[in-house]
Order: C-alpha cells, then sequence, then structure tokens
C-alpha cells in the first residue's frame, strides 16, 4: 500500500510540475503579476484554468479520506494514478499546438520562484513520510493544490515579493550609478502606441553611422528590461544608448524616465494600444507624453505633427525642450517626407529640411508609410546630430528590415508580408495599406486583435471591413476570436466561399499553398495572439 500511496505522489509531483511551467510562463509574461495583470488574466481564464480533470482528483481524494477499508483505498488510489496520466496526456496533446512567439526564460528570479514552490508542494509528501497514518488527509490536500495550481503560482510570487524588492533595489542602484558615470552618453527615449521597436531599430541603424549606439534588444521596453541593459550590456565605449519604452498603465514612462533620464525624445504615434489597462484614451495621450514632459530644457523632442494627438497635446513642462517638428501630409514641419513610392522592393521618398532649400532623395527596404514617419523621426534626431545628408541617404538605405513587422519573403509558392508580431487598429489598416500596394492575389491570415478593452469587438469589425475593400482571401485563426472581423467582411458583402477558418496558424501556410493562382500571390499574416492570451484547454 505505502508503494502505491508513494507511486501517486510521483504522479502528481510530475503533473505539478508540467502545470508549474505553464503557470510560471503566464505569470512571466504578465510582468510578475505588475498591475495586476496576472490575476486580471486569471479572471479572463478562470474556466480552463480551473474546471478541469483535476477536480476529479479532488473528488476521488475526499473518497478516499473516507475511505474505511483497504480494498477501496486500492480502488481510490488506482483511478487517482488514471486522472492524472490521462490529465498529462491531454495536456502534452494541448502543447503540441501552443504557439509561442516568448518561451518562459528561466531567469533567477524563476530559479527563486521554482524554490517556493517547490516547498509548498513538497510540505504535505513530507507530513506523509513522517505519519503515514495522515497519507489520505496529505493525498486531499496535495490534490487541492494542484487543482490550485495558477493560484498557487501567484501566492509563491507574493511571498518572494520582499526579497525581490531588495534585489530589484539593488540592480537599479548600479543602472543608475553606471549612467551618472557616463556623463557624455547621449540617452534617447522612445516610446508611442505603436512602432516603438522599429523605430528604435531604425534610430540604431541610422545614428550607428557616425556613434557607437547601444539599443535596448528585441522588444525589451520594461523597468526590469532596461535595468539588465544598462548593468550588462551598456559599455564605456557607447555614445549613444536608445531605450524603448513600453507602458500599461499612466505614470509608467515616467518611471522609466527617472530610471535612464533621457535627454532626448521621439514619439512615435499614440492610439488605443493598451487601453484596457490606460482606462482611457486620454490616460494614454498623458501617459505617453511624459517622456517629452521629462526632457531637460537643452533636450530635444520629435513628434509627429500628422498625429492630432501629438499636434494638440499642450506641454506643460515650464523648462521645455526644443521640439523637432515632423510630417508627411503637413506642410508645415522641420522635416518632411512627399513622393512616397511603394513596390515589393521598398519604399523611395524625398525629404525637405526646413532650413535647406534643396530636396533630398532617400531609399528602404521598410515597407510603408508608416515606417516613412519612423524613418523620418531617426532622420530628423541623426540631422540634431550633426549626421551629413549623405551619410544619412546611405544609412537609410542599410536599414534592415524588422523581424514580424511587415517582413516580405518569399515562401514555397507565395509572399509572405509577415505582421505578426502585435496588431493594433493603426497598425492592422497600415500593413493592409501595404498589401494593397502589391500586384497579385491578396490573402489575409489573422486571429484578429486583442486587449483592446471594450472596443475589441467594434476595432475587429471594423477591420473585416477594412479587408474586404482589399483581400481577395481571408484566412481567420479561431472561430470565436474571429467573429467579429467575419461580421465586418459580411457587412461588405465579401464573398464567403473565399473566407477559411482555422484553429491554428501553422495549417495556413498549408492552405496557401494549395492556392493555384496565375499571377503572384501576397499573404499578409497580420498579428500573432499574444502568450497571455493563450486558453488553457480551449
Amino acid at each position: 500500500m505505502i508503494l502505491l500511496v508513494c507511486f501517486v505522489y510521483f504522479i502528481m509531483l510530475v503533473y505539478i510540475i508540467n502545470t508549474s511551467s505553464k503557470s510560471i510562463h503566464m505569470l512571466q509574461q504578465n510582468l510578475y503579476n505588475e498591475n495586476n495583470r496576472y490575476l486580471k488574466w486569471l479572471g479572463k481564464n478562470f474556466k480552463n484554468s480551473f474546471i478541469n480533470l483535476n477536480l476529479y482528483g479532488i473528488l476521488f481524494s475526499i473518497f478516499l479520506f473516507f475511505s474505511l477499508s483497504d480494498i477501496l483505498d486500492v480502488f481510490f488510489l488506482l483511478i487517482l494514478i488514471s486522472v492524472y496520466i490521462v490529465s498529462l496526456f491531454i495536456d502534452k496533446e494541448k502543447r503540441k499546438h501552443d504557439q509561442n512567439k516568448k518561451p518562459l526564460v528561466i531567469t533567477k528570479r524563476v530559479k527563486r520562484l521554482i524554490v517556493t514552490i517547490s516547498i509548498i508542494y513538497i510540505l504535505p509528501v513530507i507530513f506523509f513520510f513522517i505519519n503515514t497514518n495522515y497519507r489520505n488527509f496529505c493525498l486531499l490536500i496535495l490534490a487541492i493544490l494542484t487543482s490550485l495550481n495558477y493560484l498557487i503560482i501567484y501566492f509563491a510570487n507574493l511571498i518572494n515579493h520582499p526579497v525581490e524588492r531588495i534585489v530589484y533595489h539593488h540592480f537599479e542602484r548600479l543602472a543608475k550609478n553606471k549612467l551618472k558615470s557616463m556623463n557624455n552618453l547621449k540617452v534617447i527615449g522612445i516610446t508611442g502606441s505603436y512602432g516603438k521597436t522599429s523605430s528604435k531599430n531604425i534610430l540604431n541603424d541610422i545614428l550607428k553611422i557616425k556613434f557607437n549606439c547601444l539599443a535596448t534588444p528585441k522588444s525589451i521596453n520594461t523597468f526590469n528590461g532596461l535595468m539588465i541593459t544598462i548593468n550588462n550590456k551598456l559599455s564605456k565605449l557607447d555614445d549613444v544608448f536608445i531605450a524603448e519604452m513600453g507602458a500599461y498603465v499612466k505614470g509608467e514612462i515616467n518611471g522609466l524616465c527617472k530610471l535612464v533620464n533621457p535627454k532626448y525624445g521621439i514619439i512615435t504615434s499614440i492610439g488605443t494600444a493598451h487601453l484596457e489597462t490606460f482606462g482611457s484614451e486620454q490616460n494614454i495621450i498623458d501617459g505617453k507624453m511624459e517622456l517629452i514632459e521629462y526632457l531637460p530644457s537643452d533636450g530635444i523632442g520629435v513628434l509627429n505633427k500628422d498625429d492630432l494627438k501629438q499636434k494638440n497635446y499642450k506641454i506643460k513642462n515650464k523648462n521645455k525642450c526644443k521640439i523637432v517638428w515632423i510630417g508627411i501630409d503637413n506642410k508645415d514641419v522641420d522635416v518632411r517626407a512627399s513622393n512616397i513610392k511603394c513596390d515589393n522592393k521598398g519604399t523611395s521618398f524625398t525629404v525637405k529640411f526646413k532650413d535647406l532649400e534643396k530636396t533630398y532623395a532617400f531609399e528602404t527596404k521598410l515597407l510603408g508609410k508608416h515606417n516613412v514617419y519612423n524613418i523620418l523621426a531617426s532622420i530628423a534626431l541623426g540631422y540634431e546630430f550633426g549626421i551629413s545628408i549623405k551619410n544619412l541617404q546611405q544609412a537609410v538605405k542599410k536599414v534592415k528590415p524588422v523581424e514580424h513587422r511587415l517582413e516580405l519573403k518569399k515562401l514555397g509558392e507565395f509572399y509572405q508580408i509577415d505582421d505578426a508580431y502585435n496588431s493594433n487598429p493603426v497598425g492592422a489598416k497600415n500593413a493592409l495599406d501595404v498589401l494593397n500596394l502589391m500586384k497579385g492575389t491578396k490573402v489575409v491570415v489573422t486571429p484578429g486583435m486583442v486587449e483592446l478593452g471594450e472596443k475589441e469587438e467594434e476595432y475587429n469589425r471594423e477591420f473585416g471591413r477594412q479587408i474586404s475593400e482589399v483581400a481577395d482571401k481571408v484566412i481567420l485563426i479561431g472561430e470565436k476570436q474571429t467573429k467579429s472581423i467575419k461580421a465586418g467582411l459580411v457587412d461588405k458583402k465579401f464573398n464567403e466561399d473565399n473566407i477559411y477558418v482555422l484553429n491554428d496558424v501553422r495549417d495556413a501556410y498549408i492552405l496557401i499553398n494549395k492556392f493555384k493562382e496565375k499571377e503572384d500571390l501576397y499573404a499578409l499574416f497580420e498579428n500573432d495572439l499574444p502568450d497571455t492570451y493563450t486558453e488553457i484547454g480551449g
């Protein structure tokens, strides 16, 4: 009997390890519950998080607890083993379909969390070995804890909070002291609702023609990410540090500014991204403009005059910095682009500097008008930094496309326009504009947009209407998530025979290669649902 009980514990612990890896991943993706993001995610995924096969484990553990015979004990123990083996098998099958853009990163913080979680789960097992008379009680407790795994991870994170704060402040001091010791370092902050990472990479590519630059890697834009970059990557040889700054609530950008103390700032565009967490559009505007408000009087802020939210914003800082305005539609700006032409090879345009009489021709491999705005902001700041027009032209020509952001590549029988990293109403419309410029059959592959709060359904329906004006065929990923997009397509009387609904984006590649077209085929992959959206068991 003891051996059978030990085997039950073994199977349960294997299941706990398997489940904990997923829940820790979700905690990490939700910034360790910063601004209660993890709890909100749990609320949205309550059914799949807690209403599952594990409840049967609790049920049979209760039967076991009240069992009065060894025969029944054996029976319920065997059923308990079966429950967790079946659960492991089901979870394994579901994970085959997981599409994680950001896998779990085993940081020191995660390792400390694993230690705390392990202690919580091992305590009932230890108690069992101390007194085997309580074996059924210990099994019941462990079964309950297993079923509440997502909450256990939350409480383990809560337990570790004081230690994490000590570690956090230590590395914060190191980062601040390092920046203070580099008096000649040019620190540039970049924020906005959309295009932060693209703009950062473009600026880095352009400025490095004259300076040694360090930009925050990939899409790292949080306080922790900036601290790690400064402490581990910033060198005394660097002339420029480009800090991408992300935010989910008002005041977050100001906190990042206090860490890095930027003298220069670029606002990409301001829209409705993360409306749910910001609470209102005005909070988004105020939150993003905290970067400009923070800049010193001898600093420079680059703003887009075609963006009415930026144009109409009244800067409150008494020590106002210099503002350099860029634009395409608005002619009253310091740096303006015009004559924009786009094809499958890239984009060309001309630039007029307000203080120069001539216009200058620029070429880039990047696609779309919105990328011209991003390049224009970098040209404007590069010009302020004393980079010659000729060098700016050369640098723009060498700017590399950013992975998963309107990245054009040939895959089998079609051209993929990969815009899968993130999606929002403005970015999605920009991507459709790019697709519309291509000559051939046009396909849109999308699961729609998420994290848009109460307006999510409205925006996705409008996205469907916009797609109908451009695409010949549409592949929707996820029936439930894409109902609003399909409704928008139907609103515009889009041919429903050309609408395909799949559960896995990987099946879209197979389907597209089966389309037999006489002309070139271009497929826009717009958005890839974030890991935090993954429906457990869905």
